[in-house]
């Protein structure tokens, strides 16, 4: 995947720009982006609070279903209607960070016992989605940096997002996928862009 720092920052200014024409009803400009900005790739859009770092929003499109440049706008847009919150409010914009992640195509995880699921996975590189039947849980790969959390914790918090019970992962018809991203977020509202590095370490801690 590797997009470049110049890549990152413009993700996150088409993001930020998502979220400024959302909030204020207007219709988003016309921005020239390269041609692998038309290319299908999932991304998703966090908003945090400053300096606060509570979540504010987080939505985004975990497969390439979307051009990269219209699952960045549709994700932003999202992030500022996120269920779990009130609707972003015009007086909110300006305290918010916006970060992007860019993620890898979601791959299956095949073990030969489900307790090998927490060997393969790394924290800090890895995200991961928890599917058992129609239900899913998708959790983005620096959530369980920030909670540092093991593999096993991480394992069982995607299964209760995903509505299962924590040691759902446990059972056999529970599928594991893991995903990469490249995260890029803003230092503060509005501010410089930088690319965040989340020190992936071993799959057990």
């Amino acid at each position: 995947m590797a997009y470049s720092d110049e890549e990152g920052r413009l993700a996150v200014r088409i993001a930020r720009e998502a979220i400024e024409s959302h909030v204020r009803g207007r219709e988003f400009p016309t921005l020239g982006v390269p041609e692998r900005f038309n290319e299908k790739a999932g991304a998703f859009v966090t908003l945090n609070t400053h300096p606060e770092s509570h979540l504010r929003g987080c939505i985004g499109y975990p497969s390439p279903f979307f051009p990269l440049v219209k699952a960045l706008v549709k994700a932003a847009e999202g992030a500022c209607e996120d269920p779990r919150f009130p609707p972003l409010q015009e007086d909110e914009v300006a305290r918010v960070v916006v970060e992007v992640s860019l993620l890898t195509h979601p791959e299956l995880l095949t073990v030969k016992k489900p307790k090998e699921y927490a060997k393969v996975i790394s924290i800090g590189r890895d995200g991961l989605i928890v599917a058992q039947g129609p239900a899913r849980g998708l959790l983005l790969p620096q959530v369980a940096t920030e909670w540092k959390w093991s593999a096993e914790e991480f394992l069982s918090e995607g299964c209760m997002k995903a509505g299962l019970l924590p040691d759902a992962w446990l059972e056999d018809g529970t599928r594991i996928y893991t995903f990469q991203a490249e995260i890029f977020s803003e230092v503060e509202p509005r501010g410089f862009v930088a690319r965040r590095d989340l020190g992936a370490g071993n799959a057990r801690r």
